[in-house]
């Protein structure tokens, strides 16, 4: 978990800007191709006073002129600045350490209990309790307003509906009601959304959104009103819904994007957007996110690009990750990587953030499987790697695991050849047999004693992720914790303690938590490591969507 941040706004305050007047949008800011500054905040708690009746005049000369003037610079750009708020959490660290079944986190990028497929119509919830940034939207003629989550990890609009009776979740937030737009155009195909904890399930609908001051009025959209929202995840958000950037290719219903249309209707100057997080404790604003290219005072130097390896999500290659510029083995031949600002923590192999948990020094969960693997075959794996045997085929010579000749899988299950076999294998032990290799080989490079490689294997044992997906370290030994550096096109993107651990609340009540996590996904999608807020919040982050690359550079 990170901060909470709560914007307080008011009609008085001019940092409301344009996002307080959406009605008089249109006549305020016509359809140009400009680059549009749309703000994060960290929460939905808007105070709003807008019931105060004056004359129209009188708003435009008092209150909406002063906002122009400050939110519309000389560069160009439009901005809307926001302010946020600590927010206590202590209180909420039972929300975000839900069991293994029920983390949105950990059950991301599942598509359903037949594994996982690159088209299916299918998303997860990622853990949006830790840390959450916000912007607002209008959708409908005149704009019903919704605070939605900018989410690169998934494609469709979605937004709660006056329709959704039985679910307690959508009384809690705003809801859609489509008799007060006059630019409705009923669609009515049904849609769900499965998540980790449950579907979320409605229809689809057509009307305009807008986006900052940028009015989709040409276009209607297709979005989901959702009629029912499962669980506590959508029950305790302090959002009302989401705004997917991905590629259409893993859109639920194939609707097209928002940001699609933004882009075939000129609306932006380049098909580019870029995320600017505050990370900053003691800062106002939450952040902003750019439509139509990027904003050099939120950033340092240039950026590093990559090329989008797979659309759908925003997907990459990432080279090794390092501890203190020493391999952690594992990505050493290169690793999947997803940008993604729905994400609250970095999530990788467990093969890695156990050897990461062991140098911070952060609580873990011991596993009598790995101890077990490490006391009866720990020898004989080191030998096996020392005669040179493939990494990925130690396990299986040993008898732990069958290898399929990409991943290891249960000996149940029948051979290539039409062979089945009835010798159980313990899915446990093989996945721990498969970490300790990879552990083995990283100290055998250092030319370590096999009591000092065993004893180093059985300390990992000891430091695996808890599967509730956080894990606690003291706070007093940031000054002595390691560097973590992740390999993009080339290049090292460095972490410092104080960027990776998330402290939550002040004084003696204060906790610190990794803002590492577990997260596995086997071949031929994994291994992968998903770059949330963790990572975006240090590095300033550029989506390309024309060249089909993602950009890097160091924040300001």
């Amino acid at each position: 978990p990170t901060k909470f941040l709560t914007p307080s706004l008011s009609l008085s305050n001019s940092v409301y800007c344009l996002l307080s007047f959406p009605s008089f949008l249109p006549l305020l800011t016509p359809k140009s191709k400009v680059r549009t500054f749309f703000p994060l905040s960290s929460s939905s708690q808007f105070r709003r006073s807008t019931d105060m009746k004056l004359p129209a005049a009188w708003i435009f000369l008092v209150l909406i002129l002063p906002s122009l003037i400050s939110c519309w610079s000389s560069d160009g750009f439009v901005r809307i600045p926001v302010k946020k708020r600590k927010f206590d959490q202590i209180a909420d660290l039972s929300v975000s350490t839900a069991p293994l079944e029920a983390s949105p986190l950990l059950n991301k990028y599942k598509f359903g209990p037949g594994g996982y497929s690159d088209g299916a119509d299918v998303i997860t919830l990622k853990n949006y309790l830790d840390a959450q940034y916000y912007g607002e939207i209008g959708v409908g003629s005149p704009p019903q307003t919704f605070t939605v989550i900018f989410d690169t990890g998934s494609s469709n609009l979605w937004v709660p509906s006056s329709k959704c009776y039985f679910s307690l979740a959508c009384f809690l937030h705003s809801r859609y009601k489509s008799s007060h737009s006059s630019t409705y155009k009923e669609n009515g195909t049904s849609a769900a959304i499965n998540y980790g904890s449950g579907s979320l399930s409605g229809f689809f609908s057509q009307d305009s959104v807008k986006v900052g001051h940028l009015v989709v009025e040409d276009q209607v959209e297709d979005f989901i009103e959702a009629t029912k929202e499962p669980g506590i995840t959508f029950l305790a958000a302090k959002f009302d819904g989401i705004l997917g950037l991905g590629f259409q290719e893993i859109s639920v219903g194939n609707a097209v994007p928002v940001w699609y249309n933004m882009v075939n209707q000129g609306l932006v100057k380049k098909p580019v957007f870029s995320f600017w997080l505050n990370r900053n404790v003691e800062g106002e604003e939450g952040g902003e996110i750019v439509f139509g290219g990027a904003d050099p005072s939120h950033y340092k130097g240039k950026h590093t690009y990559v090329p989008v390896t797979q659309k759908g999500y925003w997907q990459f290659d990432m080279g090794d990750v390092l501890i203190s510029s020493e391999s952690t083995g594992f990505c050493a031949g290169g690793c999947k990587a997803i940008a993604d600002s729905g994400t609250s923590l970095l999530a990788g192999p467990t093969t890695v953030i156990a050897q990461i948990n062991h140098a911070i020094g952060a609580s873990g969960v011991v596993s009598q499987e790995c101890k077990t693997v490490v006391s009866l075959y720990g020898k004989t794996i080191l030998e096996l790697l020392l005669a040179d045997v493939l990494p990925k085929q130690v396990c299986s010579q040993i008898g732990i695991c069958f290898s399929n000749g990409y991943h290891s899988v249960s000996m149940g299950i029948k051979t290539v050849v039409g062979q089945s076999t009835d010798a159980p294998v313990d899915n446990a032990l093989c996945t721990a047999c498969e970490m300790a290799v990879v552990w083995i080989e990283n100290r055998l490079k250092l030319n370590e004693t096999v009591e000092q490689i065993l004893t180093y294997v059985n300390k990992l044992c000891e430091r695996l992720p808890s599967p509730n997906g956080q894990s606690a370290v003291e706070c007093s030994s940031l000054s002595s914790m390691p560097v973590i550096s992740f390999t993009i096109g080339g290049k090292g993107f460095n972490l410092a303690p104080e960027e990776y651990i998330l402290k939550v609340g002040n004084g003696i009540a204060a906790q610190c938590i990794s803002g590492f996590s577990a997260f596995d996904m086997p071949p031929p999608r994994g291994p992968l490591w998903i770059l949330g807020d963790v990572f975006m919040g240090r590095y300033h982050t550029v989506f390309d969507y024309e060249n089909l690359s993602i950009g890097f550079a160091e924040a300001a």
